[in-house]
């Protein structure tokens, strides 16, 4: 029988205690894409496995990528050589993902890649789709198509009419990553997996040279523990090197952190049938369509400061505008964007590799001691994969047999009759009062844990409504977030169980209190504690937006970290030993 697959407060009070008390087959640290990978595919191999996470799942990395699953199109450039093997794997995983695995969260997305120059760029990028779409990228999907000028200006009304001469029709996918991460880890959870946020490794406990456990935190309390496994996952991802130096075991490898920021602009700003796909001389920018907006992005610059909240700059900012609108009729100016965001990628780096576009996208995997592996580096896209091999390599230290990976057949909650519930549209909104639109919005954010989501308002009608000055959203996704999905603050709800924080030109200031409101009661705030954590939220969007101000990193992370933690007791340096 499964477990459930609820992260609920009084979960993670017994979790606690488990931890504590009783020997896990595999502890894995880091509440990412590759730790909840990583945790869903122990626990369905039959292994008594936990996962903590410092902060909240996806927190890191996992929350602020571009939003897509893709097939890694540029990674056949020769850069300094083509991945092939990186572009067929992570299209195998995008199909599976897309059609098995999570078709709840996983779209289908139409880009066009405009063409700059005739001729030649035409065969040569024929050439790369034609390999693109024979190694998987048109499996499900339509193959590429080429347009015109004319027609590519038709379906790009936006676009200047000198910026392109033609252009290629492709498809990758569309997926909110924090969801996802989230999503991934109730399932781990649902198989047995012991998890818990807000629960920071501070020591490796050893024999020997052999590591046997760790040392955790509550980094909500500032409590202690031990926790003993056979072994330990340090998936960590930018932390990667500082967990690893806390083990006091040789490293493999090490981790270069890389920025890329994204900007978010109202859909009527740029006038566009498909998603767009442009290279730039420094990145690739894409512009990916997001409900009512578009996310634009992204920028690839080395980040050595703050690991726990990178600051986009006014010169990350300006530099995607300036890309954007060499290429638009209208430009997009600062008074059009309602979201910035910036992320770490946390790239597997080789001695004297500075320049993090020739750094490779594969991920890396070593048995840094006995009972220690660490991973890092790789692709969104290839989560499953990756988490699957960090098991391979720790089961080593794991006694007995242990039964080979199941993920590749494992869906995610939510996805079981997701397709039938899709052809029911009408008859859901009619039954729970609610409009179609609600309904698709519900499906394409939790699947059939639709009617779960909607059984928190069976007593109270109103939840059912929208959430005032963040009206994408329901009252009781709120509700829903708190009580059932970790959420233990208010940015856990207003910045990953939603996105509201990138969604509204406020940040989600104005809704901050009425969410603080809806979820005060099911974790147990009292009015002081719920006015603490509007202050907190709001002045975590203050320092973010002055930091955005900024024209150096080093000045945009001073500002950004003039705002407090919400987690009292976290510490984003762990003391080296």
């Amino acid at each position: 029988m499964s477990a459930p697959s609820e992260l609920t407060l009084e979960l993670r009070e017994s979790n606690w205690d488990r931890l504590g008390s009783e020997q896990f087959d595999i502890l894995i640290i880091g509440g990412g894409s590759v730790g909840a990978g990583a945790a869903l595919d122990a626990a369905t191999r039959g292994l008594k496995v936990a996962m903590v996470e410092a902060r909240d799942l996806a927190c890191g990395s996992s929350s602020r990528s571009s939003k897509m699953f893709h097939g890694g199109l540029r990674y056949l450039q020769p850069n300094p050589i083509p991945q092939f093997g990186l572009v067929a794997e992570s299209l195998h995983e995008r199909e599976l993902s897309m059609h098995t695995l999570a078709p709840h969260l996983v779209k289908p997305l139409k880009f066009i890649y405009p063409l700059t120059t005739p001729f030649f760029e035409r065969i040569m990028m024929f050439c790369g789709f034609t390999l693109y779409d024979r190694m998987g990228g048109a499996k499900t999907v339509p193959m590429q198509k080429h347009f015109s000028r004319k027609k590519i200006l038709k379906k790009i009304p936006s676009l200047k009419p000198n910026a392109t001469c033609g252009g290629v029709q492709y498809y990758d996918t569309l997926v909110d990553d924090a969801r996802h991460t989230m999503m991934v880890t109730r399932t781990a959870a649902k198989y047995g997996a012991v998890i818990r946020t807000s629960t920071q490794v501070v020591d490796f406990l050893k024999e020997g040279d052999r590591v046997v456990g760790v040392t955790i935190k509550d980094t909500e309390d500032g409590r202690t523990q031990n926790v003993k496994a056979s072994a330990v996952i340090n998936a960590t991802g930018v932390w990667t090197d500082e967990m690893q130096n806390l083990s006091g075991a040789t490293a493999k490898f090490h981790v270069h952190q890389s920025k890329g920021i994204h900007i978010v602009v109202p859909k009527d700003r740029i006038k566009s049938d498909s998603a767009l796909c442009f290279v730039t001389e420094k990145s690739v920018l894409f512009v990916i369509p997001w409900g009512n907006y578009w996310i634009v992005g992204t920028t690839d610059t080395s980040w050595k400061l703050d690991l726990a909240h990178p600051a986009a700059t006014k010169t990350d900012i300006d530099y995607v505008l300036e890309e954007l609108n060499s290429r638009l009729q209208e430009p997009v100016t600062y008074a059009d964007i309602v979201g910035v965001y910036a992320g770490l990628r946390p790239l597997v780096a080789q001695a004297g590799q500075e320049n993090t576009e020739k750094l490779a996208r594969n991920h890396e995997v070593a048995r840094l001691c006995p009972g220690l592996v660490s991973v890092a580096g790789g692709k969104y896209t290839t989560y499953r994969v990756i988490g699957k091999d960090a098991v391979e390599a720790a089961i080593k230290d794991v006694p007995g047999q242990v039964a080979k990976s199941t993920t590749e057949e494992t869906p995610i909650i939510g996805a079981d009759g997701y397709w039938a519930l899709t052809n029911q549209l009408d008859a859901l909104a009619s039954k729970y009062g609610i409009t179609v639109d609600q309904v698709e919005h519900l499906l394409n954010r939790y699947g059939s844990l639709i009617f779960d989501v909607l059984s928190y308002a069976k007593n109270d009608a109103s939840l059912k409504k929208p959430i005032t000055n963040a009206e994408g959203y329901l009252r009781v996704e709120a509700v829903y977030a708190a009580a059932v999905e970790g959420a233990l603050h208010l940015e856990d709800v207003i910045t990953r169980r939603t996105r509201i924080s990138i969604e509204y030109d406020d940040r989600g200031m104005d809704s901050a209190q009425e969410i603080a409101d809806l979820i005060a009661p099911i974790l147990g705030w009292d009015d002081a504690t719920k006015e603490k954590e509007v202050e907190l939220y709001r002045d975590r969007v203050v320092a973010e937006l002055n930091s955005q101000k900024a024209i150096t990193d080093e000045e945009a992370d001073a500002l950004r970290n003039q705002a407090e933690e919400a987690r009292p007791a976290y510490v984003d340096d762990v003391d080296k030993k």
